[in-house]
């Protein structure tokens, strides 16, 4: 989806390096559709989110048989599990890079096989040129294995400049230099950071945000409603 910011992001880092992009237009998203189209051009290199890489887990052997084996495979936005890794390997026959960021912030940690061994459940390590660190409430510093705030150093090229037009919603979104991610994370002595929720009431779905103040808003302007309360429900899917 390129309204997504990992859609761009794959597309801006093919171009500057002179890279061909794959694009097809699609009502929504077809797994066997995906593995056709990536075989017969080619594709080396793919970002797939989570989401959409058990969608295709659940096609037949036979289209599977049909898979290309990949360069590099990259997903992100939800977390992926360790069985994927293991079906990443015997179908694509590549180690999935996970990815972890947001649009404010795009993709500071991630897995990297050909530098270090990926842990299953782990978002990874702080990628080269990033300053990282675990906040408590009050913005300090914890040490590692201690749980808090992910919070990204600025100066950085990967963050966001503000909200357009929201100079609160912007100086609230750091204290001091660091950007608060609004994820809350452990980290081990070896730099992996481990995910354990977030700080807020973000609902996330097929790796998508979602605010559900704006769901609630929508809802109670019903007649039938006089209030509403909207949150997260499991998926095995999405």
């Amino acid at each position: 989806d390129w309204a997504w910011a990992g859609g761009l992001n794959a597309l801006f880092t093919a171009l500057i390096h002179g890279r061909a992009i794959v694009a097809a237009r699609s009502a929504k998203f077809d797994p066997e559709r995906a593995i056709d189209l990536m075989a017969r051009t080619g594709v080396r290199n793919t970002f797939i989110p989570p989401t959409a890489l058990r969608f295709m887990k659940a096609l037949s052997p036979a289209v599977l048989a049909r898979s290309p084996r990949l360069r590099s495979l990259m997903s992100g936005g939800e977390a992926l599990g360790s069985d994927m890794i293991a079906w990443g390997r015997e179908t694509f026959g590549v180690t999935i890079s996970e990815g972890y960021g947001l649009s404010e912030a795009f993709i500071p940690i991630g897995n990297c096989p050909s530098l270090f061994p990926v842990q299953a459940g782990a978002m990874g390590r702080g990628l080269p040129g990033h300053t990282l660190a675990v906040l408590d409430e009050a913005g300090r510093p914890l040490p590692d294995g201690a749980k808090g705030e992910l919070a990204l150093a600025r100066p950085n090229p990967l963050l966001f400049l503000e909200y357009w037009r929201q100079p609160d919603a912007t100086a609230a979104k750091f204290t001091g230099d660091w950007c608060r991610m609004g994820d809350l994370v452990t980290r081990d002595g070896d730099g992996t950071f481990w995910f354990h929720g977030r700080n807020d009431d973000i609902i996330k779905s097929s790796g998508y945000r979602i605010g559900p103040q704006e769901v609630e808003d929508c809802l109670v302007q019903h007649p039938a409603v006089q209030l509403a309360g909207v949150i997260g429900a499991p998926d095995a899917v999405r």
